[in-house]
């Protein structure tokens, strides 16, 4: 399936039930009554479970310098949420996932920026293995990246002395309930995804 460039990237627009009921171009989905869309996040990790945190470039139009988990977007119509992350993590990390394992199917949330742009997005969550472990970071759309061992980003997530997106943090305080360990989480069922996510063969 092609992929639009960034200029034509549609995103898949979602009814209450998690259907699909359209696609709008990107620059025209963000405001202050975005409509509710399809998204995922991405938590890479290396083989010791570090875990690469990013900031969002200072350019984004939503939540710009703002710190996170490590890739997010949105898939193109028809495509499945994998490809996306995997197109994703090239793009914006020079990284490709590897055992991409779904984690947190069922997550959503709805944010507000403090200009009243808002975020209303159905956002299942990802982990993943990072080939290379060595980011490039895309300028326009990546700030920063690093490396940070889980256990104590999430303590201090969980103690209000580190401040993230408002997704992010949202996933963390999910995210913990599995267990200590990223590399042991227990893959979730396929079945449990938005219906407008394209389902395939892995899960």
């Amino acid at each position: 399936m092609a992929v639009c460039n960034s200029a034509d990237e549609r995103v898949v627009l979602c009814g209450p039930d998690g259907e699909v009921v359209g696609t709008r171009p990107k620059r025209y989905v963000h405001h202050g009554h975005t409509p509710l869309h399809l998204a995922f996040s991405c938590y890479l990790f290396d083989e010791a479970g570090r875990f690469l945190l990013t900031r969002r470039a200072y350019t984004k139009h939503t939540w710009p310098g703002v710190v996170t988990n490590s890739c997010c977007g949105h898939p193109a119509p028809d495509e499945p949420l994998e490809s996306a992350i995997e197109r994703r993590t090239r793009e914006e990390l020079g990284i490709s996932p590897i055992d991409l394992t779904l984690v947190l199917p069922t997550f959503s949330y709805r944010a507000t920026m403090a200009d009243g742009t808002v975020e209303n997005e159905l956002c299942p969550v990802f982990t993943a293995l990072a080939s290379p472990t060595t980011p490039t970071p895309n300028p326009d759309e990546v700030d920063s990246a690093e490396w940070l061992q889980w256990t104590t980003f999430t303590a201090d997530i969980l103690a209000g002395e580190r401040q993230v997106s408002p997704w992010c943090a949202l996933q963390v305080a999910e995210l913990v309930l599995l267990g200590p360990d990223p590399l042991r989480w227990p893959a979730a069922e396929a079945s449990q995804l938005p219906a407008a996510a394209p389902r395939t063969a892995r899960h």
